[in-house]
């Protein structure tokens, strides 16, 4: 009966060791799991094509970023914060700040323009200005994320050079340094071409890697990734008001795009992901060059940009399904 009660204590003492064990271990991911978010503001061309709106989207469903508001960049600048201000009202995150950055002169369709007309106010504030008050209140705390061509970001820089450089980092999808798009008739990846981002303010890039800030490239070598059916369907059939928006915006931009494949290309969702799961898509310090046609070609000097030129498709089409039509 001794040994028997010296046998239940020693069974306590290992338990609770454990136990504690155990304890210490969850209480070590809680901390890690409670780090404060990354601050973010998210510069945009949605409306045109889709895959802005699946950034976007990735971002709000991503507690490693707190979005501090969205700009807007590229042709209607004033249509496109329409279109975010319905999407993230919808979402009920009407807290999160919309503006709209300077308007360019573009033939090029917008896809979304209807989703975007639905939306009852018509006026927002200057992009550029917020992307500095952004930097100046926060000092080397937030990250841009350039999803579309870089004319508010460069009208941030010409404003206030160092306002802008108290960003931490500018994290951008833009560029082709050894892939083009798609590949050719024997199934290779087409040679280097301008890209669109950059085809159509390529001012904007030069003026970004002169800015003095740490900037990230995920350009078409890293991003081509499909969003083939099942993905897709995965998402569309969840039936959040987060993934509602994106069958409405999925379908404009179809009915919008004739011809075109079902088949959205994740351009941009993978910049958003790199913020916070850079293994995704491991970068590398390279030069960049930039020429007046949109080029964007390795060249010669220390290095001015961390740039992506492979990423892990799989688990970025995991992470994003799994966040977007996640509870």
């Amino acid at each position: 009966m001794k040994n028997l009660r010296v046998l239940i204590v020693l069974l306590a003492v290992l338990c609770g060791a454990f136990g504690g064990g155990l304890r210490a271990q969850a209480g070590n991911r809680a901390a890690k799991s409670g780090a404060s978010p990354q601050l973010v503001v998210i510069d945009t061309d949605i409306g045109d094509d889709i895959d802005d709106a699946f950034a976007l989207a990735l971002a709000l469903k991503s507690p490693e970023l707190k979005v501090l508001g969205v700009t807007t960049t590229f042709g209607n600048t004033q249509m496109r914060a329409q279109l975010v201000d319905r999407y993230l009202k919808a979402v009920g995150r009407a807290d999160i700040p919309v503006f709209a950055g300077p308007a360019t002169k573009t033939d090029n369709v917008m896809t979304q323009a209807a989703y975007a007309k639905r939306d009852p106010r018509t006026s927002f504030g200057d992009g550029a200005e917020f992307i500095l008050r952004a930097a100046r209140q926060h000092p080397g705390q937030v990250t841009l994320i350039g999803i579309g061509p870089l004319s508010t970001v460069e009208a941030a820089i010409k404003k206030d050079p160092a306002g802008f450089k108290k960003l931490k980092r500018v994290v951008i999808m833009g560029g082709s340094v050894y892939k083009g798009y798609g590949v050719d008739a024997q199934g290779k990846p087409k040679p280097a071409e301008p890209e669109w981002n950059i085809l159509n303010d390529p001012a904007g890039l030069k003026a970004l890697l002169g800015s003095g800030v740490t900037v990230a490239m995920m350009p078409l070598d890293s991003t081509q990734v499909p969003l083939e059916t099942q993905g897709r369907e995965a998402i569309f059939a969840h039936g959040s008001e987060l993934t509602d928006q994106l069958t409405l915006l999925y379908h404009q931009w179809m009915g919008g795009t004739p011809n075109h494949s079902p088949t959205p290309t994740l351009f941009d969702p993978v910049a958003v992901t790199y913020t916070f799961r850079p293994e995704l898509c491991p970068a590398k310090p390279m030069h960049i060059d930039v020429d007046a046609k949109g080029m964007t070609m390795p060249g010669q000097g220390a290095p001015n940009a961390e740039v992506c030129l492979e990423s892990n498709e799989k688990g970025f089409l995991d992470l994003l399904v799994k966040r977007v039509a996640g509870e």
